[in-house]
């Protein structure tokens, strides 16, 4: 416990005391969450206000600190709001299933509340979902949109209903070793970075954990994709045992009209792996779709 009995909330790295601290109602500060859909999200929006907004969407099983290795280069073009989805980080778990519809009203209710009318998005994995699900149902709230190491449809039911038993019954322990060896390859597992992800992942409360699973087994845009209006970029990897390119993200490069691809080197989490070329990806797209400086990150 804390100095005022607050206890560390799950947010990655050193963050967690912040947050702790931030908590303490007798401070009298304003908190970094906003309470949507009965639900309170953490966020951090960080950056020159006159910017344009970069909103990010983490993957599965991590949260909110997952984007730290990209935010020196994207804030140097953007104001970045990134957030935990619930039932991860140090959002709020509600109880039962969650579907990709709660998930996406769920970015909408946060940036509206924050003012954000339009923004950029990327997401990666679970966050490629949200992505798309926005691009379908609010167009208007999207300036552009990346979708990193994601899919029109998730696998099969059996495959996640094999998983979410698993969590359900023996807690994150239960998944987490096959996590890791899905998003990252063995050398990064080893790295400092992976064990750090492989904490947060093990912090990840079973019930918010499950609560997604559900939703992106649910997940199935493929009929969908041609109605995707927006500057889009797909990024995949070579190597990603989760959504492998063939199948997966060449689907959304072919189906969402005038989209850009680029595959990187390296497993699930692109951004983890190859975290220099994938800020670089990205700054590339969005510094041109949204007609920006073409100025990228220094040497």
């Amino acid at each position: 416990m804390l100095p005022g009995g607050a206890a560390p909330s799950r947010v990655s790295g050193a963050s967690w005391l912040l947050v702790a601290f931030l908590r303490e109602p007798e401070k009298g500060v304003g908190l970094p969450f906003v309470s949507v859909n009965n639900t309170r999200l953490f966020y951090r929006l960080e950056g020159k206000a006159e910017l344009p907004v970069l909103m990010l969407s983490h993957s599965l099983g991590c949260d909110s600190g997952m984007w730290d290795s990209q935010m020196p280069a994207l804030l140097e073009h953007f104001r970045v709001l990134r957030f935990d989805t619930r039932g991860h980080g140090a959002s709020d778990v509600p109880p039962g299933d969650y579907s990709i519809d709660m998930l996406g009203r769920d970015v909408l209710g946060l940036s509206t509340a924050l003012d954000v009318t339009r923004f950029a998005f990327c997401g990666i994995s679970m966050g490629g979902a949200v992505g798309q699900w926005l691009a379908l149902n609010a167009p208007e709230r999207i300036a552009a949109l990346v979708l990193a190491n994601t899919s029109p449809q998730f696998g099969t039911r059996e495959t996640w209903d094999i998983r979410l038993q698993a969590v359900r019954q023996g807690g994150m322990p239960a998944v987490a070793d096959a996590g890791m060896e899905r998003f990252l390859s063995p050398a990064n597992r080893a790295s400092a970075e992976g064990q750090s992800l492989r904490t947060v992942l093990l912090a990840t409360d079973p019930a918010g954990y499950a609560g997604c699973c559900v939703a992106l087994r649910d997940v199935n845009f493929k009929d969908s994709l041609g109605r995707i209006k927006v500057p889009t970029l797909v990024i995949g990897t070579d190597h990603d045992p989760s959504t492998p390119w063939e199948g997966n993200g060449d689907i959304l490069a072919r189906e969402i009209p005038a989209a850009k691809a680029v595959i990187l080197h390296g497993q699930h989490l692109s951004n983890l792996e190859q975290p220099r070329e994938f800020a670089s990806a990205v700054l590339s797209f969005l510094l041109k779709a949204l007609g920006l400086s073409k100025t990228l990150m220094p040497a």
